[in-house]
């Protein structure tokens, strides 16, 4: 399958936005339907409905991102755009980073970053650098069902330190 360039979504954030979760590129699925973690195989939307309490998988998207915004979480990613043939991470190529630190910047309160998954926190980590030094980066196992290695409890343990950084209702 030839490689297509394949361009991400526009960040779901507010001036609010505690904890931003940074991801690397949305997959296929994601693509086609316009939506973050649309594979029904990605665990993103159980996990963090795990980590907030609520049935996040069983809402409309709209619906999702105002949850998770109503408690200072905020989506993006770290690549712009890239070639790809598929979904997965190792098969980008020629990636466009996105500029980070001008992001960051103009969030306020933003207090901690997770990366979803190793190319995401390596091209994030990479762009940050030392640019962030009053933020929490926080490494992730990769949500999506690519991911094998991990059971799914293991996830949502790994995940669960995000709590920290999430508001309470």
């Amino acid at each position: 399958m030839p490689a297509q360039r394949k361009s991400a979504f526009p960040p779901s954030v507010d001036e609010t936005t505690q904890l931003l979760i940074l991801g690397s590129l949305p997959g296929d699925a994601s693509i086609k339907q316009g939506e973050y973690y649309a594979h029904r195989g990605n665990a993103f939307w159980a996990l963090m409905g795990d980590i907030l309490g609520e049935d996040l998988r069983a809402a409309p998207y709209a619906l999702r991102l105002k949850r998770l915004r109503a408690r200072g979480v905020g989506l993006w990613d770290v690549i712009e755009s890239a070639d790809r043939p598929g979904s997965l991470d190792s098969a980008i190529r020629g990636a466009e980073l996105r500029d980070l630190n001008s992001f960051i910047a103009r969030l306020p309160a933003l207090r901690a970053i997770a990366f979803n998954g190793k190319a995401a926190s390596m091209h994030g980590r990479r762009q940050i650098g030392a640019g962030a030094p009053a933020l929490t980066l926080i490494d992730l196992p990769s949500s999506s069902g690519a991911n094998a290695m991990l059971s799914r409890e293991m996830k949502v343990d790994a995940w669960r330190v995000l709590r920290k950084w999430i508001a309470q209702p």
